[in-house]
């Protein structure tokens, strides 16, 4: 039986507060923050119905945390062109950015090979995802997805009124492409697919999710999270943006928060069909949400492909040693293409969580089909190697 954690258990837990929240961002369910996680009758999130995930039994700080590994974030960022983007700009930032944002559209259209009315810009893809699922499921219906999968978009339309399809990942944790495409029905409203795939870092080759979104956008609008696709490199590996100018119906998000190094200034954006696009403008506006420095830092990061090199670099130096200790300690992780890895762990996973936080690690636990994993990110070298040292000690 499931229940929700109401305000004051959360004070009782430890869990409210600045402090602790920043411990658990995912706690917020974005444009539906008030709504409370369901929690089982062991405390655990309810992520899907494959997924739950581990809380720790009192309060962790954060800012004691020796290696923040639990938030798939960039440890390199943000690139010194965006720090100094942001300083010459910061003293102009009493004004509107909308002509510095349509340059920064026009930027991102030319990356993309697209018109600039086919891109619409806000602080961070999630509130795109968002706003995707809010004006696709006012008036009911179905969204069919991979579990696990990346619940942004997901938990917004259920709470709008979708009812969800989850279809579970294959063995190799790819997308069942086949088995997605046979839930479609009249209902539909839309399709998900997170690729690469978050928690699990997997990848559904190029190829394969390319011919399924344009076969499949013909009856129902495919919706691409490619967040992580510029860490991926490979020859499995394919945006599917290029669909666009074939006028498929489908919207690809991308985020400057990853290789890009920009998280905390929150910007994002999608490219979509202007007809889909024309649906989300007309209840809100595109854009209007970046902060004036962030739009300039953004600019920057575009152009520093340096910085994006580089960062591509490191957190695979990085990932490939922490791969090669986990070889050695007979550890079956997920292969990545990202910068996270999961793996199963020997122990439960809200132990697993408390001796890891302990230690000043900051790492996620779930329970995946009833087996135990851990989600680390890609820190520094130096964060990485301490897991390591913090996971051999407790294993």
């Amino acid at each position: 039986m499931s229940k929700q954690m109401d305000r004051r258990q959360l004070l009782k837990s430890g869990l409210v507060g600045l402090g602790a929240m920043a411990s658990f961002p995912y706690l917020s369910m974005g444009a539906f923050s008030g709504v409370e996680p369901e929690l089982d009758n062991k405390n655990r999130i309810i992520r899907s119905p494959l997924v739950r995930e581990i809380l720790p039994g009192g309060r962790i700080d954060p800012i004691s945390f020796k290696a923040r590994l639990n938030a798939n974030e960039n440890p390199y960022g943000p690139p010194e062109s965006a720090q100094k983007a942001v300083v010459s700009s910061v003293m102009r930032s009493n004004r509107y950015a909308w002509q510095e944002l349509f340059d920064l559209v026009n930027k991102v259209a030319v990356k993309e090979g697209l018109p600039p009315n086919h891109i619409m810009m806000a602080a961070g893809s999630s509130v795109l995802l968002e706003k995707v699922a809010i004006i696709s499921f006012m008036k009911g219906g179905n969204i069919v997805s991979a579990d696990p999968t990346y619940m942004s978009l997901v938990n917004v339309a259920k709470s709008v009124g979708a009812t969800w399809k989850a279809i579970p990942c294959k063995a190799d944790w790819s997308h069942d492409l086949p088995a997605m495409e046979a839930a479609i029905d009249k209902d539909t409203r839309l399709v998900y697919i997170c690729n690469p795939n978050n928690p699990t870092g997997a990848i559904t080759a190029g190829d394969e999710l390319y011919d399924f979104c344009s076969r499949v956008s013909e009856q129902v609008p495919v919706f691409i999270d490619e967040a992580y696709i510029e860490l991926a490199e490979g020859s499995n590996t394919k945006s599917m943006v290029s669909l666009l100018t074939k006028k498929k119906n489908v919207i690809i998000a991308r985020t400057f928060s990853k290789v890009m190094g920009l998280a905390g200034m929150r910007v994002g954006y999608i490219a979509a069909l202007p007809e889909f696009l024309g649906k989300i403008d007309a209840i809100t506006r595109g854009g209007m949400d970046i902060a004036y420095t962030s739009v300039f830092a953004a600019s920057a990061s575009l152009d520093d492909q340096s910085f994006q090199q580089m960062t591509k670099e490191k957190n695979n130096a990085v990932k490939k040693y922490l791969c090669s200790q986990l070889d050695k300690m007979g550890y079956a992780y997920v292969p990545s293409v990202t910068n996270f890895v999961l793996f199963p762990i020997a122990m439960a996973g809200k132990t697993f969580l408390e001796k890891m936080s302990a230690k000043g690690i900051g790492i996620r636990a779930f329970e995946i089909k009833g087996q135990p994993y851990c989600r680390v990110s890609m820190g520094t070298m130096e964060e990485i190697q301490l897991f390591v040292t913090a996971l051999k000690s407790i294993s």
